[in-house]
């Protein structure tokens, strides 16, 4: 009886783990030393990426880990021939400068260089929710190293998060996405975002999901699409220029 009930105990095992396997098997999780850290990265490479292919560096959103949005582009990747890396944010709960970025994005996409061919010209960001706030500063701060910017459910609200917009050298191109009845990120917060940026003379698409909440997960293979039509089409125009701040 203890010899069968063992049998069953492993083999449901084996079951649960092949699923978990067969989920996200593409998906691999890397580290990587930065500023004398050890850090985690999610990264998928799809068997369509091409030598140069484009890459999206995901923010997760707080409360979650880069490969909860990496699965939520992988069908998008493989069929676009995408490399998808997700980092991990020090604290789960919060993405903040210095110590999540810009260096450590840097480290971490210079890594994946090294072992996969990736368009230097062709480096583009997203981000959801607290991702999506720091992907829009960091797209600000590293203006002339990603060559694009999407986000979901994300906007500034603070004077000194608008005020960061001047230290841009370069008018990267937005794209924004957010339901009209986010209840963190309310439609009026990310018109007056969209609206600083256009006023500097950024390119920057707005598209509102009536009847959509800050849900992110339900209505990512609807969401992705149109946000990767947007920033495919930007590219830089020469080598990727990184900014070296001292946060101190």
């Amino acid at each position: 009886m203890i010899t069968r009930f063992l049998f069953c105990i492993a083999a449901l095992t084996v079951l649960v783990c092949g699923t978990v396997r067969g989920y996200s098997e593409k998906i691999s999780r890397e580290s990587i030393t930065s500023q004398g850290k050890k850090r985690s990265y999610y990264l998928f490479v799809p068997a369509s990426a091409k030598p140069s292919a484009p890459a999206i560096v995901m923010l997760h959103g707080s409360g979650h880990n880069g490969i909860s949005v990496v699965e939520q582009w992988q069908s998008l990747a493989e069929k676009e021939g995408i490399i998808l890396i997700g980092p991990d944010s020090n604290n789960p709960q919060v993405w903040s400068s210095p110590v999540d970025g810009p260096d450590f994005l840097h480290d971490v996409i210079e890594e994946v260089k090294t072992k996969h061919s990736i368009d230097p010209r062709r480096v583009y960001l997203f981000g959801h929710s607290g991702g999506a706030v720091f992907a829009l500063q960091m797209s600000i701060i590293e203006s002339e190293y990603f060559a694009a910017t999407a986000i979901h459910a994300g906007a500034w609200r603070s004077k000194k998060e608008f005020s960061i917009i001047d230290i841009a050298k370069r008018k990267i191109p937005t794209a924004i996405t957010v339901g009209d009845r986010d209840q963190f990120f309310p439609l009026s917060d990310v018109r007056a975002t969209c609206d600083a940026l256009k006023a500097r003379g950024f390119d920057v698409e707005l598209n509102v999901i009536l009847g959509h909440d800050h849900n992110y997960y339900d209505l990512a293979s609807k969401i992705n699409p149109p946000l990767w039509a947007f920033i495919s089409k930007q590219k830089l125009d020469a080598d990727p220029k990184y900014e070296v701040y001292n946060f101190k």
